[in-house]
């Protein structure tokens, strides 16, 4: 977050923050950026789960060079939103009734 482009400065001049930053009576974290080693261990899956949920199911995450990278917030928020729900097996379990 730039905050001398909050104050009308433009952001090109302001440093990117590395502390939290006070807004208002709030302090906002910088969320550290998690690799695809670090989600697969978060969400307990394989690291091949996590490439194929970016290509197929529309994971959140930021191409950075050649290498995938993810806040785990944003990947939380798309669990919880059922973005892992795994239709194919929801369907094949209907069939099987």
């Amino acid at each position: 977050m730039y905050l001398l482009g909050l104050v009308g400065l433009p952001l090109e001049a302001a440093p990117l923050l590395e502390a939290p930053v006070t807004a208002g009576a709030r302090v906002v974290e910088k969320e550290p950026w998690a690799s695809v080693d670090d989600v697969a261990k978060h969400l307990g899956i394989a690291k091949d789960t996590v490439y194929r949920w970016i290509e197929s199911k529309s994971l959140p995450a930021h191409k950075v060079g050649r290498l995938w990278k993810f806040k785990l917030s944003e990947v939380d928020n798309w669990v919880l939103s059922r973005g892992a729900e795994d239709v194919g097996s929801t369907e094949s379990a209907a069939k099987k009734k």
